[in-house]
């Protein structure tokens, strides 16, 4: 996710510091911005130059501390609020007093978040949805903190990125996963339960209900373990049984069967 809102950033004429802890990662990152740059000049959604001027406006960091001159940021870290907690609280002593904190986060309440902070009225939600170049949705969820000033500025933000901004007020799961988790996971039900197979479940929403993906194949492109933990964030945050992750889910994601990126979820995937 990372990598695709700094493209997306760069694209619209942003001067863009994208920073992760591992070197590694932002070599992946910087590899996967060109290609998919050039993917779009394959599309004549771009010109070779724009492309090219747009990877050029994206500085790759390994230091929190190189982000002291940013006036927005968005943090995409892990869906663990222990860990963007962390982050929050480091970036608030780094940033302008004039920054704003915005998190990618898919379900973790953004008035905790901002609560780390000593500019709660500057912090928001700005959740992406994936591929970040192609996806036109941003839920904007605003904390209980939340200036108006902010939300007006994150919003300003979506338009210029090409985006098409929604107002959600801050809830576990927000809109989209609060309705699509529990449909992912009433899909892992039917499997543990011996209903149909994973094969028969996706076909039924792709060909029954014009998905252009099944639940299970979504559930492997988004992460089994990104999946238990959004399912826990609502079993948490709103209190209410319905949500309780499906033991399946919970046995798949302790045996390492993460979906897509650990090559075996519902499906088994090419490394």
């Amino acid at each position: 996710m990372g990598n695709g809102i700094a493209h997306v950033c760069a694209r619209s004429g942003l001067i863009v510091q994208l920073c992760d802890i591992n070197p590694e990662a932002l070599t992946r990152a910087s590899q996967t911005i060109r290609s998919n740059l050039a993917r779009e000049v394959a599309k004549q959604k771009l010109t070779a130059q724009q492309a090219d001027e747009a990877h050029a406006r994206i500085t790759f960091s390994s230091s929190l501390d190189d982000l002291a001159t940013a006036t927005f940021l968005i943090e995409a870290a892990p869906e663990r609020f222990d860990l963007k907690a962390n982050l929050f609280t480091q970036l608030d002593r780094i940033l302008p007093p004039t920054a704003i904190l915005a998190s990618n986060t898919s379900s973790i309440s953004i008035t905790k978040l901002a609560a780390q902070t000593q500019r709660p009225t500057q912090v928001i939600g700005l959740h992406f949805f994936n591929p970040v170049p192609v996806m036109p949705l941003i839920e904007v969820i605003r904390g209980l903190q939340t200036s108006t000033e902010t939300f007006t500025a994150a919003s300003n933000l979506a338009h210029r990125l090409g985006k098409t901004p929604i107002e959600v007020n801050d809830a576990a799961g927000f809109v989209s996963n609060r309705v699509l988790m529990p449909l992912i996971n009433e899909a892992i039900f039917t499997v543990m339960e011996g209903v149909a197979t994973a094969e028969a479940v996706d076909q039924v929403f792709v060909l029954g209900m014009a998905h252009p993906m099944g639940p299970l194949a979504l559930a492997d492109f988004i992460g089994l373990d990104v999946c238990l933990d959004i399912m826990r964030i609502l079993v948490d945050g709103l209190g209410d049984p319905k949500y309780r992750p499906c033991p399946l889910l919970i046995r798949m994601v302790d045996a390492g069967w993460l979906g897509r990126k650990s090559g075996h979820g519902f499906y088994t995937y090419e490394k």
